[in-house]
């Protein structure tokens, strides 16, 4: 069943929203080489708690940790770890969901560590317009795979990168996976068409290499999702309402860039 929000339900997602923009912020200055990433998870699941927030990833299917920390070619999932340091030239993807009075929101960020090479930059720049040309999509009357098309032709077609199928985006609220799914691929006037008061995440994931990913499966992670080919991965996230003055972004960072959108 798909919940349709009302501006009360929206507004108390920007609220929840808010926080996990504010812990984004937090990152942005914390991020550097030589830190542990156990230190990430201990200061997002902080800042989360100290805002009145619940780090829902917590006791989801068996997760331990508050944030997602993926490094490199981790591309989702990867758990946050006592003694891995992040080295100059890293790419790590931070990725929550945050409670608050009910209210549910999502987001992940993709962060450079000291000075990355001209590639990696590139790739999170990719990364970070498909997720924008997605969010352009998700209009009322438009469908689940203009968002999808919209991203695979940009980021696959027309730069060469890998667009993750395995995993994709979905709705959010009252619970952090809500129906519908929205795939970061498809074709453009196919699939569910977006009515106004949905709340979804468009999360997509770009590989530098191929779009096939393996998910670890010992009993010592069980999570880490990885490319197939060894190759590098970036991801942005926002949790955004559909409405009839168009898509609105509730986990924003950055009320100028996002000023069209909020």
């Amino acid at each position: 069943m798909i919940s349709l929000k009302s501006p009360r339900e929206i507004e108390a997602m920007r609220k929840s929203g808010a926080i996990i923009a504010g812990m984004h912020h937090m990152l942005r200055d914390l991020i550097k080489p030589g830190l542990d990433t156990w230190e990430i998870e201990t200061k997002c699941k902080a800042y989360i708690e100290d805002h009145g927030g619940v780090p829902l990833q917590i006791g989801f299917e068996g997760f331990k940790y508050a944030v997602t920390i993926s490094v490199n070619n981790e591309v989702a999932h990867g758990l946050p770890r006592r003694g891995l340091k992040l080295k100059n030239g890293d790419l790590v993807k931070v990725d929550t969901v945050v409670g608050l009075d009910g209210a549910v929101s999502d987001s992940a960020w993709s962060y450079a560590v000291g000075e990355v090479s001209p590639e990696v930059k590139k790739l999170m720049d990719v990364a970070k317009k498909s997720l924008y040309l997605g969010i352009d999509q998700a209009v009322v009357g438009n469908r689940v795979g203009d968002i999808g098309a919209a991203i695979q032709q940009y980021a696959e077609d027309e730069m060469g990168y890998g667009d993750v199928r395995q995993y994709i985006g979905h709705g959010v609220g009252p619970t952090m996976h809500e129906d519908p799914a929205i795939p970061h691929f498809g074709k453009a006037g196919h699939g569910l068409r977006l009515k106004e008061g949905m709340t979804i995440t468009i999360e997509p994931m770009i590989n530098m290499g191929g779009w096939e990913v393996t998910t670890d499966e010992t009993p010592e992670d069980g999570w880490t999702v990885r490319t197939a080919d060894g190759s590098w991965s970036a991801q942005y996230e926002h949790t955004l309402a559909i409405t009839k003055d168009g898509p609105k972004i509730l986990t924003s960072q950055d009320p100028e860039e996002d000023a069209k959108y909020l």
